[in-house]
């Protein structure tokens, strides 16, 4: 398999970013603070006067990185993770915190214990974890994707409203203050009227080169439990193709790279252009055939979502590109600038803006002299400090999370039906967002909501 590479981008890339925000979280303030019971998603819960008490279930990789900006503001009081290797760090760095495998015997014995719960898992088991702690009335903090499936994406969303408690989606920009900067732009008609958007990420998340390799025969390695980390994904045998890192380009635990991307690079069109969801969806593949080579995703992928008008704007297309489709060069670029290899070109009647990956870093107008001359509109939008502590703060002041499942579920249902896409590639489908359905297409249909293995349930 090809390991993903780094976005040629001028902007932040993934672990340049979570070394600046785990450096920069700022210490909430240390008075004590009295939270009501029904903040906290439980009637009669005794409210945390300064910490968070939290439980993490995926706690190595990305998981550990929010550990990491979420332990000053939380006491880490249950860690769960089906590989022990893999999680050794995490768990030797709190070492009284209790310890667990499965996530259900966790709520089963600890659920008592904790207020909130980290779900940063790998994107077939994101619902499934995070519906439990709904169900038990916990605070919820999910990696992106949302979910595996946009009928996933829609139960989460129903389950947070019914329990009223603090949810944000692990989409880290949606925090910054570019991202704001972005918004103030297009919201003071610094381009007009957006009509067309090319965004993606250059990253490669394939299992193709692995494909012919999944007959061998591999024992499972001592410290994976590989049966709980299929855990809702219908059965397979182990293969080191699969984990520890590459399972994002195997369709059945990941969502490729526009799963893995584009909540971070389409947040700020999201935002700012209130784009809701699409009317049709189309991918394009290179050197790809779903129906021989569907278990992985493609290396390159062109998706094309047409939004319609919506208030005062009018339609709008979303070109995604992934991996070997890149995101088409500006004609306005200067000859030093780098090719986007993670970000988005925003075209309007009247200019350009591009930015990078999360929270539209290095947004500027184009050309460079339109950038330089452009007087920017006043900061309208409140700033926020960091997304952890924007979660964190929310389930102390009893609000909303500015990335909450609300905003999050719908910006993961433009990712599903992306995905959904790539394995109909060269169909153009029609969705109907109210009835969630497509409208032109059986097979499609069939992916909109697929059944968990046996034993598993939301």
């Amino acid at each position: 398999m090809n390991t993903p590479k780094s976005p040629t981008t001028s902007s932040l890339n993934r672990r340049q970013f979570l070394r600046r925000a785990s450096a920069t979280t700022a210490v909430l303030a240390s008075a004590p603070m009295i939270v009501p019971s029904r903040v906290l998603g439980a009637e009669g819960q005794t409210a945390p006067s300064n910490k968070i008490n939290l439980a993490c279930i995926g706690i190595a990789g990305q998981g550990g990185n929010d550990i990491s900006g979420l332990e000053r503001h939380c006491n880490i009081v249950a860690l769960c993770d089906v590989d022990s290797r893999h999680a050794a760090g995490t768990f030797e760095k709190f070492p009284a915190a209790k310890r667990f495998k499965d996530f259900r015997k966790m709520f089963d014995e600890a659920a008592a214990s904790f207020d909130a719960v980290l779900v940063a898992t790998p994107d077939h088991f994101h619902a499934v974890a995070a519906m439990a702690a709904l169900k038990h009335g916990k605070h919820v903090y999910c990696e992106k994707p949302l979910a595996h499936s946009v009928g996933e994406v829609r139960a989460l969303m129903k389950a947070a409203r019914e329990a009223k408690v603090v949810t944000q989606l692990g989409n880290q920009g949606h925090s910054f203050s570019s991202i704001r900067d972005f918004v103030e732009l297009i919201q003071a008609g610094a381009i007009g009227q957006v009509h067309t958007i090319h965004a993606g990420c250059d990253a490669i998340n394939s299992g193709l080169d692995q494909l012919p390799h999944l007959a061998e025969q591999h024992p499972v390695p001592p410290t994976l439990d590989w049966d709980l980390w299929l855990g809702p994904a219908q059965f397979r045998p182990y293969h080191p193709a699969y984990l520890p890192a590459s399972w994002r380009g195997w369709t059945p635990f990941g969502n490729g790279t526009i799963g893995d991307w584009l909540c971070h690079v389409v947040d700020p069109v999201f935002w700012a252009l209130d784009l809701g969801l699409p009317k049709t969806i189309e991918a394009k593949v290179k050197d790809y055939d779903p129906k021989t080579q569907g278990d992985a995703f493609p290396k390159g992928d062109l998706v094309t979502f047409e939004f319609p008008a919506r208030g005062s704007r009018g339609p709008i297309t979303l070109h995604w590109h992934s991996g070997t489709e890149r995101v088409p060069r500006p004609e306005e670029f200067e000859k030093d600038d780098r090719d986007i290899g993670a970000g988005a070109v925003v075209i309007g009647d009247k200019g350009k803006i591009s930015y990078g990956s999360h929270g539209a870093t290095g947004v500027r107008l184009l050309p460079e002299k339109r950038n330089e001359e452009y007087q920017r509109p006043p900061k309208s939008i409140p700033r926020v400090r960091d997304h952890h502590v924007d979660w964190v703060e929310a389930i102390r002041n009893g609000r909303k999370a500015g990335s909450d499942f609300s905003y999050g579920g719908p910006l993961t249902e433009i990712a599903m039906l992306g995905v959904i896409a790539i394995k109909l590639a060269g169909t153009r489908l029609e969705w109907d967002a109210d009835k969630m359905r497509f409208t032109n297409s059986k097979e499609a249909n069939a992916l909109v909501n697929p059944p968990l293995r046996a034993g598993w349930k939301l």
